[in-house]
């Protein structure tokens, strides 16, 4: 009998918690419902951690007409450069999470820049909703470097070391990254060269002031078809159909200069999973239309959409990936 009774005593408080469980999930389930319905109702800021410009810039604009369009409330972009993207990453992880701060999030900065800026923010600060764009990085240099190829670059920067410069979107950034990569890999010096962005990175390219930069095709691509910036490589596996004639970095001997980007929306980490589902439905039929991507195609990127889990996988993966890129290549912040 006193087993039964202290069995009973031991049931009944997880019996309680159970049902205390199950109430809560009952009285959730409808709440969620109800901001699945009511949401949006104001106007949502998309942050990006990029001057305009740049790559992660055009995909948020790309994005955020359509996106407005289909939530039935307007979509405003607020660049916010700096910091390698941890001026935006942050504002994103310190707003209100409901809904109406969300971020365009270049990869570079989400899985390079906590490594660089330790403490600033985590991967656990942010809820991922869609991956938007995949692109290669493009090998680009101004008019007047005197190389037509990935081969003659190398051969005169061991002739005249320290003398080229390459600019890149901030200090630790995957462009930052690749520039110290290939210089490792094809056994020369370089000057690096930090801007606040794609954008302003890409203006002193043009103006002469930097030779070369490393970056995804969307801001280079007119100028490169205008034949102002010379192309010599991609750094994916595959040639861009829109540049069938610049080879990749295998083909033209770099077989593990391999520097691929990926933009993606990123929610504060306690937005409602109702917030989270409504935004990355929207955004996946937005991506499957022949509109988005036709253009992603003329930037010389790829629209390739991934749910919230896959795109949390990819992210820790990718996170692992380049911290021992960055811890080999000892790069710190400034």
């Amino acid at each position: 009998m006193n087993r039964i009774r202290r069995r009973l005593a031991v049931a009944a408080p997880a019996a309680a918690l159970i049902a205390t469980a199950a109430t809560a999930l009952a009285v959730l389930a409808p709440m969620n419902a109800a901001l699945a319905q009511s949401y949006p109702n104001k106007p949502i800021t998309m942050l990006v951690g990029a001057a305009p410009g740049g790559t992660t810039d055009i995909a948020a604009r790309m994005l955020a007409e359509p996106l407005g369009k289909a939530l039935g409330q307007t979509v405003v972009v607020d660049n916010r450069s700096g910091a390698s993207g941890a001026l935006a990453a942050v504002a994103t992880k310190r707003a209100e999470p409901d809904g109406y701060t969300i971020l365009m999030q270049y990869s570079g900065y989400h899985v390079i820049t906590p490594h660089i800026q330790k403490g600033a923010w985590e991967l656990k600060d942010l809820r991922p909703v869609a991956n938007v764009l995949t692109a290669p990085q493009l090998i680009v240099l101004r008019e007047g470097v005197p190389a037509k190829t990935t081969a003659e670059l190398i051969a005169y920067a061991k002739k005249n070391p320290g003398k080229l410069s390459f600019a890149s979107s901030g200090n630790g950034s995957l462009q930052h990254v690749t520039g110290v990569m290939l210089e490792q890999q094809a056994g020369i010096q370089m000057i690096h060269v930090p801007y606040k962005g794609t954008g302003p990175a890409l203006q002193d390219l043009l103006g002469g002031q930097v030779d070369l930069t490393f970056g995804t095709p969307p801001p280079f691509m007119p100028f490169i078809a205008a034949g102002k910036l010379r192309a010599v490589a991609v750094t994916g596996k595959e040639r861009l159909s829109s540049l069938p004639d610049v080879p990749t970095a295998a083909q033209a001997g770099l077989p593990s200069l391999d520097a691929g980007s990926w933009f993606a929306v990123f929610a504060p980490a306690k937005v409602p999973q109702a917030v989270v589902d409504r935004l990355t439905s929207e955004i996946q039929k937005i991506m499957a239309t022949p509109e988005f991507k036709k253009k992603a195609a003329e930037l010389g990127a790829t629209a390739d959409y991934m749910n919230p889990q896959q795109l949390q996988a990819h992210s820790d993966a990718e996170f692992l990936r380049w911290g021992k890129v960055i811890s080999s290549a000892k790069i710190q912040a400034d």
